[in-house]
């Protein structure tokens, strides 16, 4: 009968449009949360006549949420509050789940995360930052980038403490040209180099170049000897340098020999002086080159000298670059690569599972996920100091309310009028 039809189709409307009402009750409600994702409510006609007396169908509602929708990026006071910037999620785990196998991966676009009790990064409503531990030199072993096997909780140990063995010494030092003519009274010249040996004592390495003075015109010779301060000041290395006076190469190493310590590899232009605190290679520079040690008509120079390594120091906090890299800081002015964060993405972020607190969850209608180092494929930046916004725009979900508001009314007053006929039929029988 048309007018059941009629008002079943009424009874549809108020559904429809009180799943609206929700959608639209969730998007206001949560306007100022971080990282939320609005969800949308579509309406669908139905059709159940296929001839002959019509029938209404009603309508259907369906709602879905835009999970690849992102807000405006806001700056924050708080290194670890990260967000994407771009295609990509955070990979992360409820704190409960931890110590009973693998975590399940979760995955959001947005979180403050804050370094609990136990080192761990996390937010207020218990999800932990999932990353790559990196070796100890630093580098990021090989993982599966289609699986979240390998991920593993980013933890610090607050209290550690960190140094850095000097293993390099790379001396850019001139040496004055006018030393090595015959009469000269220069003298040798002296270059204390402050290195950090395996337990981070401060020692130093005392280079002195001492010039070859000819009776006659001038040798472009010296000689370098290396003295350890953690051996008593015992002779580590020492060579025998010329430099040639060439129109093209002026300055320049011409020959090394060597007379103590590591032989000079004339590739690299290095040699490997064996301190109380292990093997440290000094690069003096390659033959014929203007870099490294020089003799040029100047005045003794050692502004170029760089080394590695640093003091023993505290842990102070910890930054993650662009690229994803967890970086932890100490007060020496060090830091060191700790983890790598990776930028998950998938061919239908949209068809992801929605759960508390801004996560998600793969799906099989999301489609087949993979790990990408955040800057590489489709992926974005992970932006350190930020939190994106809500993607809730308030003025738009109050005049979809409005109308939200008039089509209910409309659907009851179907209802009121199919009432009303009802009567009528009824009363025909009196």
């Amino acid at each position: 009968m048309t007018l059941s039809s009629s008002l079943n189709a009424g009874v549809a409307g108020l559904s429809a449009n009180a799943s609206r009402l929700a959608s639209i009750s969730d998007n206001i409600a949560n306007s100022s949360t971080a990282g939320y994702k609005r969800v949308q409510t579509d309406f669908h006609s139905m059709v159940s006549s296929t001839g002959g007396t019509y029938s209404a169908g009603g309508v259907r509602a369906t709602t879905s949420r835009l999970i690849d929708e992102r807000g405006t990026l806001v700056s924050t006071t708080n290194s670890t509050d990260l967000a994407v910037r771009g295609r990509g999620m955070l990979p992360v785990a409820s704190m409960n789940e931890l110590g009973n196998g693998d975590p399940v991966m979760k995955l959001t676009t947005t979180a403050s995360f804050k370094t609990n009790a136990d080192g761990l990064l996390t937010t207020e409503t218990g999800l932990v930052l999932l990353g790559w531990a990196a070796n100890a030199d630093g580098s990021i072993p090989a993982h599966s980038r289609g699986s979240s096997t390998g991920l593993e909780p980013v933890q610090f140990d607050v209290t550690r403490m960190s140094g850095e063995p000097t293993t390099a010494v790379n001396m850019g030092v001139n040496l004055p040209a006018s030393s090595t003519i015959a009469g000269s009274t220069t003298g040798a010249e002296s270059l204390p180099i402050e290195y950090y040996d395996n337990l981070g004592n401060s020692e130093n390495i005392t280079v002195d170049f001492t010039p070859t003075v000819p009776a006659t015109g001038s040798s472009n010779e010296w000689t370098m000897v290396l003295r350890d301060s953690a051996s008593g000041g015992a002779i580590v290395g020492e060579y025998v340098m010329t430099f040639t006076d060439s129109r093209t190469a002026g300055g320049a190493l011409a020959t090394v020999s060597t007379t103590t310590g590591g032989a000079y590899d004339a590739t690299t232009g290095s040699v490997i002086v064996n301190v109380a605190g292990g093997p440290i290679e000094v690069s003096i520079g390659e033959i014929g080159s203007s870099e490294g040690v020089t003799q040029l008509a100047n005045q003794f120079n050692m502004a170029g000298v760089t080394k590695d390594g640093s003091p023993v120091g505290t842990f102070t906090g910890v930054e993650v670059d662009p690229d994803g890299m967890v970086r932890a800081s100490y007060d020496n002015g060090a830091s060191r690569v700790v983890y790598q964060i990776p930028l998950v993405d998938m061919a239908n972020p949209n068809g992801m599972i929605s759960l508390d607190s801004q996560t998600y969850l793969p799906s099989n209608d999301s489609g087949a996920y993979y790990l990408w180092d955040a800057g590489d494929g489709p992926t974005g930046d992970v932006m350190g100091y930020s939190r994106e916004e809500s993607k809730t725009d308030v003025a738009t979900e109050l005049t979809n309310m409005i109308q939200t508001q008039r089509a209910y009314s409309s659907s009851a007053k179907i209802i009121q009028t199919v009432d009303e006929m009802l009567q009528e039929t009824t009363n025909i029988k009196r």
